[in-house]
């Protein structure tokens, strides 16, 4: 891998997640999310890969479709950058209960690898700065599949942890929205409203249909008062039902 020293920026924000109010949490600042095409286009511009970004694109989707397709029937993955394996949630009953959809999933593990860790004393951490000290969302948990900011579930729970995410206010825009890629808004009624608090909510998913979706947060919540305007928060991750 290339010896120059890479750089990540950082801003800090209360942790909400100890008691200690003094704590502080670093999120990294992500300008964008990056694809297959991009990668590959950097990596023959700036790295001279000697081939084409159209072949390199090529050859890693047929990396990675196998890379799938061998996941898929249990065998585990060590690239060096990353590990990979299958995993099967959910309770048994009894010695005799097979897998049930209903109530078991199969998802994937993917783990840092050790020619990254080896990566990390290159990397330089340049911190910020305090974050707007706004809505934040640390990561989602759908309950149905264990799948961290990844999967979710139509009709299922979905566990949001962060800070200042209680839904509280009178403005028909407050609540939790799911958004696709073409614009269409879904909106957690209040009735699926589990668990309403500063550090967490849980909620269930409506019944949205197979795309990919971002998860956007308004509330008018602070800390002995009320917003005249709801504050907007939209989660970096991209969320999935699948098909």
């Amino acid at each position: 891998m290339d010896s120059v020293k890479n750089n990540i920026k950082v801003r800090l924000f209360e942790n909400f997640l100890t008691d200690d109010p003094n704590d502080l949490t670093a999120r990294v600042v992500s300008e964008r999310t990056l694809g297959i095409g991009e990668i590959a286009r950097t990596a023959v511009n700036r790295a001279k890969a000697p081939t084409t970004v159209e072949a390199l694109e090529h050859n890693v989707n047929i990396f990675l479709r196998e890379m799938a397709f061998q996941l898929m029937n249990g065998f585990a993955i060590n690239t060096g950058f990353f590990t990979a394996s299958a995993q099967v949630r959910g309770v048994f009953g009894n010695r005799a209960e097979r897998f049930n959809p209903q109530k078991h999933a199969v998802l994937f593990r993917f783990n840092q690898g050790e020619t990254l860790r080896r990566q990390l004393p290159n990397i330089n951490v340049e911190v910020l700065g305090m974050g707007e000290t706004a809505i934040m969302i640390s990561h989602v948990v759908d309950k149905k599949t264990g799948s961290v900011n990844d999967l979710i579930t139509p009709g299922g729970v979905l566990k949001i942890r962060g800070g200042r995410l209680k839904i509280v206010g009178d403005n028909p825009e407050v609540g939790v929205h799911f958004e696709d890629e073409a614009g269409n808004s879904y909106k957690v009624e209040e009735r699926d409203l589990i668990v309403n608090n500063p550090s967490q909510l849980m909620v269930q998913v409506p019944a949205l249909p197979a795309g990919r979706y971002q998860l956007v947060i308004r509330n008018q919540y602070a800390v002995g008062a009320m917003l005249r305007e709801p504050r907007t928060t939209v989660y970096e991750r991209v969320l999935t039902v699948e098909t």
